[in-house]
């Protein structure tokens, strides 16, 4: 088999690739380097620069390789930036994914795993959120991940594609510091910040109905995401497999912000700097934790790594990137 791994210079990208390549697949990337790094890309591991809106450069990426399997990572991320943005987010990945889609089916691929997102659920009012739930997103980035889902979907049916819809949580950990987040966009890497800068972390809202008040999530090792797709990526690729999946991945298991700033604290020495408590920041569901029994059932899937083990490996990472961080 052969993937081609779109958007695999980033930072989850490059983990797919990483657990690909170690399990024997080939892999072939497929990244604009907008926020990818071309570094990241294993040696061996062919490196194809462009976007998935160049239809004629997907075409001969797909013959030139042989392409047998697509996991599409590629996409824009921001919640912020596509409330400012809505027209970008859905040009780069609505469009990009219809035209990448239309390569696919042309080129003969008869697989596609697509990199969806907890965002399409919105706000869920729910103890646990199941692939039932309703998805109501809230931002322009959580309508495209669901418009993308529904793309996915109708072309596997209408063209005999065996697709596969990956809902994540919140992703955290690096397998090294070479492949850590470089970006500062989600919890761990801004307490991360702050605490660099010598600077109290925030937490936006203590007054939320959880046991202590501060929003509780689901959090994933960026590890056990990419062994996920490689598990879907190759059970779609079975013979006579069902080709319509859509799962969350996730552990099950909610952290609140308070318990997750308190374990950065200690995990960094930098116990000295107490959290600020300021405003809860508009559109901040309580509680989104992820039922992860229907991947369990389906793929034989489950986390193995604890979020102790995401946030040392992501301080290692941090350190690398920031030897400022460094401290007795």
């Amino acid at each position: 088999m052969s993937f081609l791994i779109t958007g695999g210079a980033g930072y989850i990208g490059a983990h797919v690739v990483r657990s690909m390549t170690l399990a024997g697949e080939r892999a072939v990337v497929l990244d604009d380097l907008s926020t990818g790094d071309a570094a990241r890309v294993p040696d061996g591991v062919p490196l194809v620069v462009g976007s998935t809106l160049d239809r004629a450069l997907l075409d001969r990426t797909i013959a030139e390789h042989g392409i047998t399997g697509v996991v599409h990572l590629a996409a824009k991320k921001q919640v912020g930036e596509s409330v400012e943005q809505p027209l970008r987010y859905y040009r780069e990945n609505v469009h990009g994914l219809e035209t990448l889609l239309g390569a696919v089916v042309a080129g003969g691929v008869r697989s596609f795993v697509f990199s969806s997102s907890a965002a399409v659920y919105g706000m869920p009012d729910t103890d646990l959120v199941t692939e039932d739930t309703p998805c109501v997103p809230l931002s322009p980035y959580g309508e495209t991940k669901l418009a993308g889902e529904w793309l996915v979907r109708a072309t596997g049916r209408a063209h005999g594609l065996a697709t596969a819809c990956l809902r994540y949580f919140n992703v955290a950990g690096a397998a090294t510091p070479e492949l850590a987040d470089t970006g500062v966009f989600n919890l761990v890497p801004m307490v991360f910040e702050k605490l660099t800068a010598g600077e109290a972390p925030l937490v936006f809202g203590d007054d939320y109905p959880t046991p202590d008040g501060t929003c509780v999530r689901d959090y994933i090792h960026v590890e056990d995401l990419a062994e996920a797709h490689l598990v879907a990526a190759r059970r779609l690729a079975e013979p006579g497999r069902p080709g319509d999946l859509t799962v969350n991945i996730g552990r099950g298991e909610g952290v609140s912000v308070h318990e997750m700033v308190g374990l950065i604290a200690d995990t960094t020495g930098r116990t000295d700097l107490a959290p600020r408590i300021t405003a809860r920041r508009p559109g901040d569901p309580a509680r989104v934790v992820a039922s992860a029994e229907l991947i369990a059932k389906e793929l034989g899937w489950q986390a193995r790594r604890d979020v102790p083990e995401m946030v040392r490996s992501a301080w290692d990472g941090w350190c690398l990137h920031h030897p400022e961080a460094h401290r007795d």
